[in-house]
């Protein structure tokens, strides 16, 4: 019988070449006669731009050229067309809120360089380019931008709601206690391991010109880039060699990307950049960056009779995908709880800051975190245990179709929040606290649970080959920033084809080859890729039988097929599947729904004197559906966990209020987490199985962060026995909110 991959803890194949130092990103490769590019950024948040003088800096040695956007302009090209939502986004009276179809006014583009002003401190004015990076960067120093300071300002991009508004305010109406409270989510930093770099190539003799950098996928890189510098795509190729983590922001060009092509183009050289960590401060795409009132209205029994919310995101200068947090939050917000009647208001401002967009979870921590904080207040207000309420108010049976539109097909959240309980032994936290008091020490403790509804880009497309060589050649649209695909996808083909996973090879990250796709976010590649391999290994399996039959001489249904061989029965012979070569193809446009589920358990301890925060234990039970890696999984999970606890407990970027300049620019001034912040982490996985797709995945990528932001809050503000305390909970946060 053929040995099953789906589910085994298999080492990451990735791993030994990416340890020994093998890996591949996109500031590992040279070219020769290459290039290197700096850029002249905006000091300003909001100013006229009135010269360019570059004289100066085109007289030091080693610069080759000082570019602007006139030179951009003048070349034929135009701004970054981000995705927009749709149309009735923007219309308050929509109950649907649906962000899933179409185009509006938010799809304001953004341009690669300033032309006539800047809207935020770091944009980009001009481009030196130099024979070595430091010529570059030296010459940066010398082209003089003149500007006339404009007032800051905001406008409101998106407005919109979600949910039935009358039927919600009826029921708060009627409602025997009604509990209401305004929450922040701060803006934080993408801090991926790998800094932000780009290569420009133009090859003369074909005139194509090619991008090398880092991202979440090739294919909507390939279409914005080509929208950018109005060039056919098929004179443009796109790679994506090794990244260094993505999670989200990622997943959209950028204006440097574009300028390096484009000066490769022109110059008839290779132009190559690499972002210092304090200009990833400036320039990256950041998170977050929310706030809201909420309201939850209750019966005389406890159980929720309303629920609503009133929220605004800050998108930064321009709109890049901002509208994905936003939409998510909108549909989220009911969570595991039988809420009968919700509505949520949304809306997205334009502001001089930094862009903002998608970041791990995009807009689900956010809910989660507002609605579970809500919670531990209302059993506050009611005199009632926060287990207990929450018992009350869980989702007892599915499926189950909430107030604000999701239909769960799965889910026992009852019993994870039970499981979770039991494995962080919350029955025996009193002891613990009495113990930790005795040290000096003031201990806490939280739960929460939590529900995604992961959607991401809808089309996807697998390509697998049989080749002769013995090895099964996947093509897939999604790209790894360090999930594992290498292993996880061959677990599933090798599972199908009944090879072993080292047969089977995955190619990604290149658009002579990826003709299509849709990228890695929004948990989607298992949950998409891995049903088109489904798809893709059963339609090679067919035509390889048909193939095996006419070789072997016999009908096709007296073949069996088993660990990579047709059979002729009673025959004794047969024929490898690597011998009758076949290729396929999935695709896939639409939707593969899908909730993961969960709850979370921390105990934390405090330093009366310094407020500082210890996570003493943490525990996590998870339904991502049926595990194809366990271990990867578990990985998943874990660095979800750390993102999360990173911005409940330190993260925060900061802008100064009159001015816009960024206060956090570097990692002296920007805490991002520890090793030493977590102790071993308590990890579950549980699976109340989806028909959803053949694998039964439902994706573990934004597991772990997605409950953290509330379940760490809860447990300090159980330890300190206030009221609320806004992120981040850093000791100066915690005195003035115990020293008012």
């Amino acid at each position: 019988m053929a040995r099953s991959y789906i589910g085994q803890p298999l080492p990451r194949f990735e791993d030994l070449r990416l340890l020994r130092g093998a890996g591949r990103y996109t500031d590992d490769f040279t070219y020769p006669d290459q290039l290197f590019a700096a850029f002249v950024r905006s000091p300003h948040a909001h100013a006229r731009v009135i010269r360019i003088a570059t004289a100066a800096a085109e007289r030091v040695p080693g610069v080759v050229a000082v570019l602007t956007a006139a030179d951009y302009l003048a070349d034929g090209h135009g701004d970054i067309h981000h995705a927009a939502p749709p149309t009735d986004a923007l219309n308050p009276r929509n109950p649907a809120f649906d962000y899933t179809h179409g185009q509006t006014p938010l799809d304001e583009p953004q341009p690669v360089f300033a032309t006539e002003r800047v809207r935020h401190v770091g944009e980009i004015v001009a481009m030196v380019i130099a024979e070595s990076a430091a010529e570059a960067q030296d010459a940066v120093d010398l082209v003089d931008v003149q500007y006339a300071d404009l007032l800051l300002d905001e406008s409101v991009a998106l407005d919109g709601e979600h949910g039935d508004r009358a039927a919600t305010e009826a029921a708060f109406a009627a409602a025997d206690v009604v509990v209401e409270h305004e929450f922040r989510s701060q803006r934080i930093a993408n801090a991926q391991l790998e800094p932000r770099s780009a290569i420009g190539l133009y090859d003369v003799e074909t005139d194509v010109s090619t991008m090398v950098a880092g991202s979440q996928g090739v294919s909507r890189q390939h279409v914005a880039l080509a929208g950018a510098l109005r060039m056919p795509q098929d004179r443009l190729r796109v790679i994506c060699p090794d990244v260094g983590g993505g999670f989200g922001p990622r997943s959209y060009l950028q204006p440097e990307q574009v300028a390096v092509v484009w000066a490769a183009r022109r110059l008839h050289r290779p132009v190559r950049w690499t972002s210092s960590r304090s200009e990833a401060f400036y320039s990256d795409h950041q998170g977050r960056d929310s706030g809201g009132v909420v309201r939850l209205g209750f019966g005389a029994d406890g159980k929720i009779r309303a629920l609503s919310a009133d929220c605004v995101y800050n998108l930064g200068a321009y709109a890049v995908g901002g509208y994905v947090p936003i939409a998510n939050f909108s549909r989220i917000l009911c969570s595991v709880y039988d809420i009968p009647h919700a509505y949520v208001r949304m809306r997205g401002v334009l502001t001089h800051t930094g862009l903002t967009g998608p970041f791990r979870g995009a807009g689900r921590p956010e809910a989660m975190y507002m609605l579970e904080r809500l919670l531990d207040l209302a059993a506050t207000r009611l005199g009632v245990d926060r287990i207990e309420l929450r018992r009350r108010n869980l989702i007892s049976h599915v499926p189950y179709t909430t107030a604000l539109g999701l239909t769960y097909d799965s889910g026992a959240f009852l019993q994870n929040m039970d499981r979770a309980l039991q494995l962080a032994d919350w029955v025996g936290f009193p002891s613990r606290k009495s113990a930790a008091r005795a040290r000096g020490r003031l201990a806490g403790i939280g739960v929460a649970n939590y529900v995604e509804a992961p959607v991401g880009a809808p089309h996807e497309r697998v390509a697998a080959t049989v080749r002769p060589d013995g090895v099964v050649e996947l093509v897939a649209g999604t790209q790894s920033t360090g999930q594992g695909h290498e292993t996880t996808f061959a677990q599933v083909a090798a599972d199908q084809l009944q090879l072993r996973p080292d047969q089977i090879r995955l190619v990604t990250g290149d658009t002579d080859v990826v003709t299509s796709g849709g990228g890695t976010h929004s948990d989607r590649s298992m949950r998409l890729a891995g049903t088109l391999i489904v798809e893709a290994c059963g339609k090679i399996l067919a035509r390889s039988r048909q193939k095996a039959a006419e070789t072997l001489e016999v009908s096709p249904e007296d073949l069996v097929y088993a660990d990579g061989v047709w059979s002729a029965v009673g025959t004794g012979r047969g024929v490898s599947l690597f011998e009758v070569s076949a290729s396929a193809e999935a695709t896939f446009t639409g939707r593969i729904p899908a909730h993961p589920t969960g709850a979370a358990v921390c105990e934390v301890e405090l330093d009366p004197e310094t407020l500082r925060v210890s996570v003493v234990r943490y525990t996590a039970v998870d339904d991502a559906g049926q595990p194809i890696n366990p271990q990867i999984l578990e990985g998943q999970i874990a660095g979800g966990i750390a993102q999360g606890v990173g911005q409940a407990l330190g993260e925060h970027i900061q802008y100064e209020g009159a001015t816009g300049q960024l206060l956090t620019s570097t990692f002296l001034d920007y805490t991002v987490p520890r090793a030493a912040w977590f102790p071993p982490l308590t990890l579950a996985l549980t699976e109340d199985p989806t028909e959803g797709n053949p694998l039964r995945v439902k994706g573990g990528g934004e597991a772990g962060i997605t409950p953290a932001l509330a379940v760490v809050t809860n447990a300090v503000i159980d330890a300190l026995g206030t009221t609320h305390v806004d992120m981040p909970l850093t000791s100066d946060r915690l005195w003035f909110a115990l020293n008012p």
